[in-house]
């Protein structure tokens, strides 16, 4: 056997040997990113259970877009109502001043609102004021609501972000554990407010 053959073979296998695990450094790298890209594009193995128990708005839909205008830098749990407070929105408003509370330590990075498309009636209007002295109070742009939330009748508790993005929504039906469990999620995780 001639020793000036083998050499050529040598190098050859080292030189495959090499491109094989860039190869393999490559495929483990960029790989998962590839597989996640597509499944978010495309929607497979995408777990159906979710940690959450409101709608989650996706949609980029802001506070200034439910035709509201408040000040930001706090989360929110606000609720909505384009017509006059009635028993629900009432009970929501309950509902949200007791998860505020619920907040404990974190009860300062929250805030809770009333917004309504009609006014309040006097007697309502001196009721909240006496029992919900925290309570921000806010007027509804009602074209603006009605498009913004597809005509959604009666009162609903929004969770809203310090930015002013709405994050998750609860009809009066939704239980206040639940809703604080969300909100004390949010603001776990939350790097602002």
């Amino acid at each position: 056997m001639n020793p000036a053959i083998a050499l050529p073979d040598a190098k050859t296998g080292r030189r495959w040997r090499g491109r094989l695990q860039l190869l393999l450094i490559l495929a483990v790298v960029i790989g998962p990113m590839i597989l996640a890209s597509a499944m978010y594009q495309w929607r497979f193995w995408v777990p159906e259970t979710r940690s959450y128990h409101g709608e989650l708005i996706g949609t980029g839909l802001t506070r200034a877009g439910l035709g509201v205008t408040a000040e930001e830098g706090r989360w929110q749990l606000l609720v909505t109502t384009p017509d006059a407070c009635g028993q629900d929105c009432q009970q929501l408003v309950f509902l949200a001043r007791q998860i505020h509370i619920g907040l404990n330590r974190d009860a300062t990075r929250a805030a809770h609102g009333l917004a309504s498309g009609e006014g309040l009636d006097a007697e309502l209007d001196a009721r909240l004021r006496r029992e919900y002295p925290q309570l921000d109070r806010y007027r509804v742009q009602l074209p603006v609501y009605r498009q913004a939330t597809g005509g959604r009748a009666g009162a609903q508790l929004w969770i809203v972000d310090p930015h002013g993005n709405l994050v998750l929504r609860y009809d009066s039906r939704s239980k206040g554990k639940a809703i604080l469990d969300d909100l004390r999620y949010l603001l776990k995780i939350s790097q602002i407010g």
